[in-house]
């Protein structure tokens, strides 16, 4: 049974994963010509299209988009507490356990993003790698305003570092 809970436990995370970063990418306006971009689109394309046709985006926010994320992060919630042997309980304990999952979900991309942003440029500076733009256009709106307040020391920058500590801080909260 815990094989069976693993599987489909990481493959509705998986899928989950693939819908929070299409939007995540759409908030940042990504450069959809990617082609690490394009593959989240092609692999989302079954959902957000349909949901298109009935749901009209609300000035910048794609609402089919955002729905899916919702209806993957509830299905996965449903999924997990139906395996263990819980039920759905009252709906509001239901709700939380998925809104904390998506946050939780949000705070890891974020971390593990700038890792790798902070990695590639070490590894690369100003080369080019497979994501390597992509991973920029999601971070640097969080790390431009950390910038501001605590810039550079010589050719230093510590922002990723500071931005790091406070998702690891906040995921601790988020226990």
């Amino acid at each position: 049974m815990d094989a069976i809970r693993y599987i489909v436990d990481t493959l509705l995370w998986l899928l989950t994963l693939a819908f929070v970063l299409r939007l995540l990418f759409q908030m940042v306006r990504a450069d959809f010509r990617d082609p690490l971009a394009d593959a989240i689109v092609r692999v989302t394309n079954w959902l957000i299209l349909p949901l298109r046709r009935v749901l009209p985006p609300i000035r910048t926010i794609d609402t089919a988009t955002l729905v899916a994320v919702l209806a993957a992060a509830g299905v996965r919630s449903a999924a997990m507490l139906a395996l263990n042997g819980f039920g759905f309980g009252d709906a509001l304990s239901f709700l939380r356990l998925t809104a904390v999952s998506l946050i939780d979900m949000v705070l890891r991309i974020y971390l593990f993003a700038m890792l790798l942003y902070w990695v590639l440029s070490v590894l690369a500076p100003g080369g080019y790698a497979l994501g390597t733009r992509l991973l920029g256009q999601l971070c640097e709106p969080i790390l431009k305003p950390v910038r501001r307040l605590i810039p550079p020391i010589g050719k230093v920058d510590f922002s990723m570092l500071w931005v790091s500590i406070a998702i690891g801080a906040l995921l601790i909260l988020l226990r």
